[in-house]
């Protein structure tokens, strides 16, 4: 069975996601503004689900149209073979968003895919009446400037949730996001990684997991594994895969500190969860007295920032602490991000290379050092 996906995605995340789909055996990729389209059959379902490390959550793409009345909207989802998909008794709510388009108002757009489906499963299935006791294939449509995508969601969470992390100090950061900085930062296996603002550890962890190929979402369950049309084995078998492609990670250790003692109690039980404790190493300290461990190093980190916990000046104060403890030298580089325009000027030097991304909704800079 061919299937088309979709991963929807924060701007910036793109490229990062095409380059491991392509990785993981998907065909067809094609990077668009905010998601990235791609094929393959259930075994590639599976396996993207548990092994990426960037996407959000895995869609099948049922079908797309052009819509700009009511009863486009209603044909063209009447239209699509959602029996395929949707077994008798299962459940299938609808939600979705539009933007830029003539049809706006999401609530009625709701109920009139809501009833499209309802009357083609009606036509198939020879019943009146839906009960929706079974496993929930959530429905979400997107209509971009009158293209309405048709989508059914099979992450269940997002797969930004891996399962390790239980607890987190004030604004954490997202796991994906946390590893798409260890990426960019071309963590390799051999690296010496640190993070001297390490608030919940989420930095350490992907990182290390990165370091030792771990899948991050093998611990975790996903909604299409409840689905009645995809063979349950197939995610057994993915998981085994999954398993056999972890390597040793002799040459790798990540170092972190923070002030907060309460944080690093809470970094080190993360650690542990996710399977990495033995390599990771953790201390209560301020980034003003950060002293490496080693003669070189990746350095990658998310300092608090006005919009998340600080105000600018006591922000400025961290970043000029940082300019100084951070030293320019041979074998280390060093990746912080941050959504102020002026952080260069308080860090004391031009970044080598800045790169866009987003944190949650703000929008922020990379700022990469590494000459």
């Amino acid at each position: 069975m061919n299937i088309n996906f979709v991963i929807p995605c924060l701007l910036g995340m793109e490229s990062l996601i095409a380059g491991e789909l392509k990785e993981l055996g998907a065909e067809n990729v094609a990077a668009e503004n905010g998601r990235v389209l791609f094929s393959g059959d259930e075994n590639i379902l599976a396996r993207v689900n548990i092994c990426s490390r960037f996407a959000e959550r895995v869609q099948i793409l049922v079908g797309s149209f052009e819509a700009r009345s009511f009863e486009e909207l209603f044909q063209g989802a009447k239209a699509l073979a959602w029996e395929e998909w949707i077994g008798s008794l299962d459940a299938f709510p609808v939600k979705g968003y539009s933007i830029n388009s003539a049809l706006f108002s999401t609530r009625d757009c709701q109920a009139i895919i809501k009833k499209a489906v309802v009357e083609r499963l009606k036509s198939k299935y020879k019943i009146e009446w839906f009960e929706e006791t079974g496993p929930v294939h959530q429905i979400q449509f997107s209509i971009m400037k009158d293209k309405v995508s048709m989508l059914i969601d099979t992450s269940g969470m997002g797969l930004h949730k891996r399962g390790y992390r239980l607890d987190a100090n004030g604004a954490p950061i997202k796991e994906t996001l946390a590893a798409a900085l260890c990426s960019l930062s071309h963590l390799r296996p051999y690296h010496k990684l640190y993070d001297p603002m390490c608030g919940s550890g989420t930095i350490l962890v992907e990182g290390a997991m990165m370091a030792a190929n771990m899948a991050p979402g093998i611990n975790r369950s996903f909604s299409a594994e409840r689905f009645g049309v995809i063979n349950r084995a197939v995610w057994a078998e993915e998981r085994e895969r999954a398993k056999s492609l972890v390597r040793p990670i002799d040459d790798f250790m990540a170092y972190g500190s923070d002030i907060d003692p309460k944080a690093i109690e809470i970094a080190k039980i993360n650690a542990e969860r996710a399977g990495v404790g033995s390599k990771i190493q953790l201390k209560v300290a301020d980034v003003s007295s950060f002293r490496p461990e080693t003669e070189k190093g990746t350095l990658i980190c998310n300092p608090p920032y006005g919009e998340r916990l600080l105000d600018l000046a006591e922000c400025e104060k961290i970043y000029k602490a940082m300019g100084k403890a951070f030293e320019q030298k041979r074998g280390w580089s060093y990746s912080i991000i941050s959504p102020d325009e002026e952080f260069e000027k308080a860090f004391g030097r031009k970044a080598d290379k800045r790169r866009k991304l987003y944190n949650g909704m703000i929008k922020c800079q990379l700022f990469m050092y590494y000459k």
